[in-house]
């Protein structure tokens, strides 16, 4: 039996920026963007959300229709917060203890592709852990100039590997890494 597969995706500016996307990058959005994030949906059975991203999704998602909309109400969704006592969203749950230590249980068990949505304290957990097999960068044309980086400056350095790229009409670049 081999691993599933931990894949992390965010949107990201020129300067590094992944906080609070919503302010920034829906001048971007197209089908092809679209598109990027519902394979990332499609291809997993498990959601993991840091309490940020999951307050965000659980605000927004429930009260949406259409497909990418069922896919992710259904999909099961796993919460990292040391502040929630509980969480209402269907097919989500809290992650209970050591999250490092519970998704590399997570990833040994049978399934398919887990899926890391926003969450930067998670994504930055998982790939300091070794743990991230892919991050997929949709890098936005825009330098957005403050707000939380993906990689502050005292980051430990971790080598990457280009996967795929594919650049977008509206000049967005969709990136993916893989460990090095």
């Amino acid at each position: 039996m081999t691993a599933r597969k931990i894949v992390a995706g965010l949107f990201i500016s020129l300067d590094g920026v992944v906080e609070a996307p919503e302010t920034w990058h829906y001048p971007y959005l197209n089908e092809e963007m679209g598109a990027a994030v519902g394979q990332m949906y499609a291809e997993a059975d498990t959601l993991l959300l840091g309490r940020v991203t999951y307050e965000a999704f659980a605000a927004v998602w429930p009260h949406q229709t259409g497909e990418m909309a069922e896919a992710i109400n259904g999909i099961r969704k796993l919460v990292a917060s040391t502040t929630l006592t509980e969480v209402g969203w269907t097919n989500a749950a809290l992650i209970e203890g050591d999250v490092v230590a519970a998704v590399k249980e997570l990833k040994e068990r049978p399934g398919s592709t887990i899926s890391v949505a926003g969450s930067i304290s998670l994504v930055r957990a998982l790939l300091g852990a070794g743990l991230l097999d892919e991050l997929r960068l949709l890098v936005h044309p825009l330098v957005v100039g403050a707000g939380q980086r993906l990689f502050p400056d005292d980051t430990t350095p971790v080598p990457l590997k280009l996967a795929r790229s594919t650049a977008f009409t509206t000049g967005v670049l969709d990136l993916t890494y893989q460990p090095a």
